[in-house]
């Protein structure tokens, strides 16, 4: 599923949620810009996915057809299934990284990045020997991750770990640039990729 999928199937949802919801609200709900949904507006109304209607005081009304029920029914399909694949590689890789990690005898680890990949880390790593010693990410400090706190990455120069694993949905060399500015070595963080 591309990013244009994902962004119709959002959209679509929300015109289904909400049919007087107007573009400025759907993009700062979607977090894109509001050309874009306009552009994509435009586009779904074209293909016949949703009309769009004026109702009093000047606002717009959106009412998905019958098209649109079956193109969001297909794309939630298509999203399920892309999740499924994306859950059993993710799982599979973690798993062969545990393995060998813990053959190192590696034994405590922090999570570096608060997202979709870290929670299927923590499932992968309970069937493991391996602790998580801490989850760090500097825009969720004070959130909840299962029966612990996102903490400030400022703690890595104070906890004891012996690997990082980057969670995180940024791009790879950001967080190890991040991860290296707290004087941590390179040879101590761990990725997917």
């Amino acid at each position: 599923m591309d990013q244009q999928e994902l962004r119709t199937l959002k959209i679509l949802e929300e015109i289904e949620r909400d049919q007087s919801a107007g573009q400025r609200e759907l993009a700062k709900k979607l977090n894109i810009s509001l050309g874009l949904v306009n552009s994509f507006i435009k586009r779904l109304v074209h293909k016949g996915y949703f009309k769009v209607t004026m109702i009093p005081k000047n606002r717009i009304k959106y009412i998905l057809t019958p098209n649109g029920f079956a193109e969001k029914s297909r794309l939630t399909y298509e999203y399920f299934k892309f999740s499924y694949r994306f859950y059993k590689d993710a799982r599979f890789k973690l798993n062969e990284l545990f393995l060998r990690l813990s053959n190192k005898g590696i034994n405590r680890i922090v999570f570096y990045g608060l997202s979709d990949l870290s929670e299927i880390a923590y499932l992968s790593l309970q069937e493991t020997n391996i602790l998580m010693v801490a989850i760090v990410d500097e825009r969720k400090v004070g959130e909840r991750f299962f029966q612990t706190t996102v903490k400030d990455p400022i703690i890595l120069k104070s906890i004891s770990f012996d690997k990082i694993l980057i969670t995180a949905d940024e791009q790879l060399d950001d967080n190890v640039l991040k991860i290296i500015n707290y004087n941590i070595n390179q040879d101590k963080i761990e990725s997917l990729l």
